[in-house]
Order: structure tokens, then sequence, then C-alpha cells
């Protein structure tokens, strides 16, 4: 797994390059907790380059929008297609985050 950060907006992006399973899904998690203690606080996870996600990268996720929530913050997510998407769908987790088609159909909001 590669993680690239950036700024689009208000937004801090995070745009994750292969998979997020049990064994990458700590450093995921660890990436984001650093962006936080620097002072971001709003972040758009960009799965589009994501090829797999599993329940461990789920609740990393969940666990990273909640401690920005507690920030003032928030997490939502993009790009998100093939078994990434399907995952999303079956875990119902599309009605427990924001979910854009893309980058900038975020900032448009």
């Amino acid at each position: 797994m590669e993680i690239c950060f950036g700024k689009k907006g208000e937004w801090t992006t995070v745009t994750v390059h292969g998979r997020i399973d049990t064994i990458s899904a700590p450093d995921f998690e660890k990436s984001l907790g650093e962006q936080m203690m620097q002072g971001s606080t709003r972040f758009l996870i960009d799965l589009g380059k994501c090829d797999y996600i599993s329940s461990a990268g789920l609740r990393c996720i969940l666990t990273s929008g909640k401690n920005a929530k507690a920030r003032g913050g928030e997490l939502a997510c993009c790009g998100l297609s093939g078994m990434v998407k399907q995952v999303f769908d079956i875990s119902g987790f599309g009605s427990l985050l924001r979910v854009y088609d893309s980058p900038d159909d975020a900032v448009k909001e």
C-alpha cells in the first residue's frame, strides 16, 4: 500500500494505491493520525486506486472518521469502484460516511 497526501480546497486528500488489509491497515490509520496531530481535520479518502479493502481497512476508516469528527472535522470517501465499491455497498458503509464520485465533487459541496 502507498499513501499520498495532498490538499483540495479545505480537504486533506488521502490517495491510497494498492490494498488496505490486515497488514497495511495499522499503517493507514497511523498515517491519518499523524495528519490529525498536524492539524488536519477534514479528510477525503480517494480509493480510486485501491484494489482491495478488508474489514480491518473499513474499521480503520471508521475509527479515523470518529477521530476526525471528535476534532470538529469529518472524513469522506471518493473514487469507489470494483470490489471496493461492492464492499462499501454490502457493509452499508455508504450510509455511515459521505461518498463522492471524485475529489472535485467533494470540493463543490
